[in-house]
């Protein structure tokens, strides 16, 4: 009681002004610290109340404690290590970084954003590429082919994305008709001749369609300008999609289930439609072939019978929309881009090497694979079965 009766007597305080009458107000934030003086001795107990949050406030990307969420706008989605609760803690933190990691390469260039395509500059201050990304552009635009090729932006996505891009294009095209003509050599054998017409078919449809099977199932960096506010929920859904489905995702980026499964079902209807169209031309041409050749041997219009378009274009289609879809896609996104790329990117000769065995091998497979599920279908038919039904 002394003690009180000290602390309370009027010589004990200074003289002060009358304060206005406030309402105190407290914070929400832990810990909370509370003081009690008992004397003037300086002697204080400090009470900390535990923050029932702490645990979860290391998780990166989390609500950051999400405390009375209906009324306190501050205190989410800053992530475990974003002091300024900005929502997307993660992505925040990897956009900064890289945007700093692309200034200092471009800093080191002598390069300014202005000297850049603009859908680049865009993405470097979205924070949505890596220094490494900026890195490869520079290196690939000092070749004056590859500065031409980048101008448009499909093909600068992926170059981008896989520096060998160009080359293994150039792979799949070369060696293509070499390699399906050996499988239809080993599927037909003695036929082989015989049957020369439905092989120059098939070896039209898969030279026109390679290329494809190269560039659309190929990884990219996403360049592409944000959709309109007015775009559908499935236009919205494939714009996230990524253009692989086992693609690395870039620092910044990430890709779910769905929107992997997205990109399988995105691709294989464009190569339906690259398969349908390609297969149209090769048995058109083909059977105006069969059919001067029945005009000038009169002998062979009885062996040699028109192709069927309608039927073998939809099921090239189809074709090329589960099996070259599905192989390509693990190709590109996992053989290549997970597996071989980190073991030899320091060695690029070896690395062309051996994507070239990969894809020629590839190539072979998926020619042996058309020429089964062709007369599985029934719209083609071996030699020994026509003689047969003759």
């Amino acid at each position: 009681m002394s003690a009180a009766t000290c602390l309370f007597t009027p010589s004990s305080f200074p003289s002060y002004s009358p304060l206005p009458r406030t309402t105190p107000k407290f914070s929400n934030t832990f810990p909370l610290h509370l003081h009690l003086r008992l004397s003037s001795s300086s002697i204080s107990l400090r009470h900390r109340q535990p923050s029932p949050f702490l645990t979860f406030s290391t998780l990166p990307g989390g609500d950051g404690g999400d405390i009375n969420s209906s009324n306190n706008n501050n205190s989410g989605g800053g992530g475990g290590n974003n002091d300024n609760g900005k929502g997307k803690g993660g992505d925040e933190n990897a956009g900064d970084k890289n945007r700093k990691e692309t200034m200092i390469v471009l800093a080191e260039a002598g390069r300014s954003m202005e000297s850049l395509p603009k859908d680049l500059a865009a993405a470097i201050q979205a924070g949505r590429i890596p220094g490494s990304v900026i890195e490869r552009y520079l290196g690939l635009e000092k070749s004056g082919f590859m500065r031409w090729l980048m101008q448009f932006g499909g093909f600068k996505e992926r170059l981008l994305a896989d520096d060998l891009f160009l080359a293994k294009v150039a792979m799949e095209c070369g060696v293509g008709i070499f390699t399906k003509t050996a499988a239809e050599y080993e599927r037909r054998r003695e036929n082989f001749f015989k049957e020369l017409e439905i092989v120059f078919a098939d070896v039209v449809m898969a030279i026109i369609a390679d290329f494809m099977l190269v560039y659309l199932p190929a990884p990219t960096v996403s360049l592409r300008p944000p959709l309109a506010v007015s775009a559908g929920a499935i236009s919205k859904f494939f714009y996230g999609c990524p253009d692989n489905a086992f693609q690395v995702s870039l620092p910044g980026t990430s890709y779910s289930l769905l929107q992997r499964l997205g990109a399988v079902m995105r691709n294989g209807a464009k190569l339906f439609a690259v398969g349908t169209a390609s297969s149209l031309v090769g048995t058109a041409v083909t059977n105006a072939l069969i059919n001067a050749r029945k005009a000038v041997d009169k002998s062979s219009t009885a062996e040699v019978e028109n192709v069927p378009i309608l039927s073998t274009s939809v099921a090239y289609g189809v074709y090329m929309a589960v099996s070259s879809n599905l192989r390509y896609q693990v190709l590109a996104g996992v053989i290549e881009q997970r597996i071989l790329e980190p073991l030899l990117h320091q060695h690029k000769l070896i690395l062309s090497a051996i994507c070239f065995a990969v894809r020629t091998g590839n190539t072979y497979l998926g020619s042996l694979l058309w020429v089964d599920y062709a007369r599985l279908v029934g719209i083609q038919k071996a030699h020994e079965e026509n003689t047969a039904l003759d």
